[in-house]
């Protein structure tokens, strides 16, 4: 057995490994999208996870062609709601009151670093998003 015969046998694994783990990410997202979907019902979700243990790759594969649109779908919406309720939460953590933007802008003008002008218009800025 010769050095390249091993070397091609170390490749060779490495492929099989990165199928495998490839294999596996498409079946948890698979999985994952079967339990999402809220018009499927308990009986035909179960028939899709005994086909996926049964016939792994061709389950993989009928699912992804019969369903791969909706699944798609789902996740987009599922990534919409996920970024929407984080947005919300960073506004209600990260905005600070009219009343704290005021004062903020009053002691910039005390201590002389804004005019009156911007002044007012920072106040009317604070007032119009509290």
């Amino acid at each position: 057995m010769s050095i390249w015969t091993s070397f091609w046998d170390v490749i060779w694994w490495f492929f099989w490994v990165y199928v495998f783990i490839a294999y596996l990410m498409v079946l948890f997202s698979i999985i994952a999208d079967i339990f999402r979907d809220h018009t499927m019902n308990g009986w035909v979700k179960a028939l899709w996870v005994i086909f996926l243990v049964l016939c792994p790759f061709l389950g993989a594969l009928v699912y992804l062609i019969a369903r791969g649109r909706g699944m798609a779908e789902r996740s987009a919406r599922e990534q919409q709601q996920a970024r929407s309720e984080t947005d919300a939460y960073i506004r209600s953590v990260a905005s600070t009151s009219s009343t704290d933007e005021i004062a903020k802008a009053k002691a910039l003008l005390d201590a002389g670093t804004i005019s009156q002008g911007e002044f007012d218009l920072l106040k009317s800025k604070a007032m119009a998003a509290g």
